[in-house]
């Protein structure tokens, strides 16, 4: 390989931004189904991107190779790479059920999502990301979509705990633009948005940006449109074999810093869940056992 350190997936991922709205559309196209996608006649894969020929040609070029042949070579040694590595060929997770079972299949995909998601993930990046989101002078905005609301509200829920001044947007509902009001320069938005990108979230990004807030956006790998005004951008691996897309990868991330954030403001946090482990014993809430 030309980088051992990193997929053809990798630096695609990595170079988006700088490329071309059609080899920016090429480039989505290979990470739909890679690496099959790449491994095609040139033509075939240029008719399926639609896209021209010569687009092909430029973006493998700026991706580093001399031409179409050396790209394929490479996705090609990926593959044996994969097809040799001993855990892709003898592990199984669910011991009672065979390799190609869905279980297993399913469980293989997440965690190669998870890994090839890591290792685009800035760590000072994602720091300063936890460190806004701890920033109890900013008012903090949890936003999620049609699919995406129940990581938000997930999110949310956590953040109750640990901070005050928080609102959480439904973007779906007609009275989002209400949360707009009162949002000023300064402020957070935590906002998730993945394929199918929805209007409303871009509109309502648009809206933040321009009052002067702060955004980060937990997206998919290729990136909601919300990522041209995001001030930090998680962008997650979500393809598994089903017809829905996976929310691990993000979910992971969330939780991460959901602890991250709870550690920043841990004395006060600390204060908050004793008020409200009292509050839960005078309401009855949960059983006892002790």
């Amino acid at each position: 390989m030309t980088d051992a350190t990193q997929s053809i997936s990798d630096r695609i991922q990595q170079k988006l931004d700088d490329f071309t709205r059609a080899e920016r559309q090429l480039a989505l196209s290979i990470l739909e189904n890679y690496p099959a996608s790449g491994l095609g006649p040139l033509a075939t894969l240029a008719t399926d991107a639609n896209v021209s020929v010569p687009t092909v040609a430029r973006m493998v070029q700026k991706l580093g190779f001399k031409g179409y042949p050396d790209f394929q070579t490479e996705l090609r040694e990926e593959l044996l790479a994969m097809a040799k590595n001993p855990i892709a060929k003898h592990e199984t997770w669910a011991e009672a059920a065979p390799s190609e079972h869905l279980l297993n299949k399913f469980t293989v995909a997440v965690i190669e999502n998870i890994r090839l998601t890591m290792s685009q993930i800035n760590p000072d990046e994602f720091d300063a990301a936890c460190a806004l989101v701890a920033d109890q002078s900013r008012h903090l905005y949890i936003v999620g979509g049609r699919i995406t609301h129940t990581l938000a509200e997930y999110l949310y829920l956590h953040m109750q705990v640990i901070r005050p001044n928080l609102t959480h947007v439904q973007s779906t509902s007609n009275t989002w633009p209400h949360y707009l009001l009162n949002a000023k320069e300064g402020d957070v938005f935590v906002i998730f948005d993945v394929r199918r990108y929805e209007n409303n979230i871009l509109k309502l990004a648009e809206m933040a940006h321009a009052k002067g807030a702060k955004i980060i956006l937990f997206t998919d790998q290729w990136r909601s449109p919300v990522h041209r005004l995001a001030d930090i951008s998680f962008g997650s691996r979500i393809i598994v074999p089903s017809a829905w897309d996976s929310a691990t990868t993000t979910m992971l991330l969330i939780e991460t810093m959901i602890s991250s954030v709870q550690d920043l403001n841990w004395d006060e946090t600390k204060d908050r869940i004793e008020m409200l482990e009292g509050i839960f014993n005078q309401t009855g809430l949960f059983r006892k056992f002790t």
